[in-house]
């Protein structure tokens, strides 16, 4: 074991983890995880707002359809990059150096390669999979081509986020969140460049997002370059280190593919909301940027729990685990209900954001009241799962998430939607859902504490 980690982690800025007082800390590393997953998301609604507001509803159909194809195909990388920084904060607890080089030797590889598959993939993929979710003929091509345009920048985007996930296992969640704001910037005013003077329409606000990708990329590379070790980027030596590998894999590729089946079964949802026509697409589309607005709250206590219980779990501090997973899973509720509420209260001015077309609103107002104001509900299953991957144990909220969320919702549009038709009906599955598989979860967290000697009472 090296002490060196941890001298050199108090003398800087980054959050210490492993002692002293845990609230104010979490909320420290937390909030500017969401700002910074909430700044990647105003890319995409940025490009929804401009499109709605200087195109006109087909196009803002078009680009708001992709969400869920976006969200397939990245997932299971995202659930690598979780692995990773659970693995690498798990190092940081047992203050050993070399794993913690390996690690982020192994990380920036997989985010290279990881990044160019999914490029190839876009771009062979994005037409065969709109036309099976029913997207109507008068926005595919519009949709298509944002798709591929977008996927251009995978590589971009697959680097900023591995390398955040370094920076987060570090405690440093701050970093990331001032590189997203110069991103922002950059995306808002080439999207208003490339639609309003260039007339690009779609394809102006997919290269508006790749461009500010770049950029975020571009950034976090040259901080990585520049850190302190063990956590510097060496490009000379980037290697899979196959025990590492093995590690982040074996948490991250269970939640991947949770997130992956989790999308497929959005798509099916999707599927079925295209069935309204691309006044129901658009309004729905404008409603979801709300929620996930609100999931980048529940996402910032994800990530939380992942880090502060991954180190403490790797430094044997069982007493501090159960204490975080309350003060995550309690302040994720109030936070992401506050959010909820606001949204859905002032519908009708949040959705002017996207789009003055009366049946835009009446079905973006639909989804606000039955599935925003409900979404709290999912930070039971979130900030669970989340908990039991920083010991180490990911597949069996996958599993749960699988069989409670996605199955459900499947099960739920080809049985129940069919049968009572109508669109308050097929929203009513996220509630439903949310609730089945926060009761599942959080029986498998419950189950887990207790058999690893977790101290529940402090």
């Amino acid at each position: 074991m090296d002490n060196s980690v941890t001298d050199k982690r108090s003398r800087s800025n980054e959050i210490d983890m492993l002692n002293g007082p845990l609230f104010k800390k979490i909320l420290l590393f937390a909030l500017p995880l969401a700002a910074s997953s909430l700044l990647q998301e105003l890319f995409n609604s940025v490009d929804v707002a401009v499109v709605g507001h200087f195109v006109g509803s087909e196009a803002l159909a078009a680009v708001g359809s992709n969400a869920p194809v976006i969200g397939l195909l990245i997932n299971l990388f995202m659930g690598v990059s979780m692995g990773a920084c659970a693995v690498i904060s798990n190092h940081i607890g047992q203050q050993d150096d070399r794993s913690i080089r390996h690690a982020i030797d192994t990380v920036q590889l997989v985010a290279v390669i990881s990044g160019f598959f999914l490029l190839i993939l876009g771009q062979v993929a994005a037409r065969p999979i709109l036309t099976w979710m029913g997207t109507p003929p008068e926005v595919l091509d519009e949709a298509v081509t944002y798709l591929r345009i977008y996927f251009l920048g995978m590589p971009f985007i697959m680097a900023f986020n591995f390398g955040a996930a370094i920076l987060r296992s570090m405690g440093d969640t701050r970093r990331p969140l001032y590189i997203l704001v110069m991103a922002g910037v950059v995306n808002t005013l080439l999207n208003l460049l490339f639609v309003i003077c260039f007339r690009m329409g779609v394809a102006g606000v997919a290269v508006a997002t790749g461009i500010a990708n770049a950029v975020s990329a571009t950034l976090i590379i040259r901080l990585l370059r520049k850190e302190k070790e063990p956590f510097r980027l060496h490009f000379e030596k980037l290697k899979i280190h196959t025990g590492e590998l093995s590690r982040m894999l074996r948490i991250g590729v269970p939640a991947g593919v949770q997130g992956m089946i989790f999308s497929i079964s959005n798509v099916v949802v999707q599927s079925s909301i295209n069935s309204y026509g691309a006044d129901a697409i658009a309004g729905s589309s404008a409603a979801l940027n709300f929620e996930y607005y609100c999931y980048f709250i529940i996402q910032g206590f994800n990530g939380a729990a992942i880090s502060f219980i991954a180190q403490n779990y790797g430094a044997g501090k069982m007493d501090r685990v159960h204490r975080i997973f309350w003060i995550c899973m309690g302040s994720c509720v109030a936070f992401c209900a506050a959010f909820n509420w606001l949204f859905a209260w002032q519908d009708d001015f949040f959705l002017n954001f996207f789009s003055s077309v009366l049946m835009v609103h009446h079905y973006g107002a639909i989804r606000m009241h039955i599935v925003l104001a409900l979404q709290f509900i999912a930070s039971s299953y979130e900030i669970a799962g989340s908990s039991l991957r920083g010991m180490g144990k990911s597949l069996t909220p996958a599993v749960l998430t699988v069989f409670g969320t996605c199955l459900l919702r499947i099960v739920w549009v080809y049985g129940v939607s069919p049968v009572w038709r109508g669109y308050d009906i097929l929203m009513m599955v996220y509630p439903v859902s949310w609730v089945l598989t926060g009761l599942l979860v959080l029986t498998a967290y419950w189950l887990t504490v207790h058999k690893r000697g977790v101290k529940v009472r402090q």
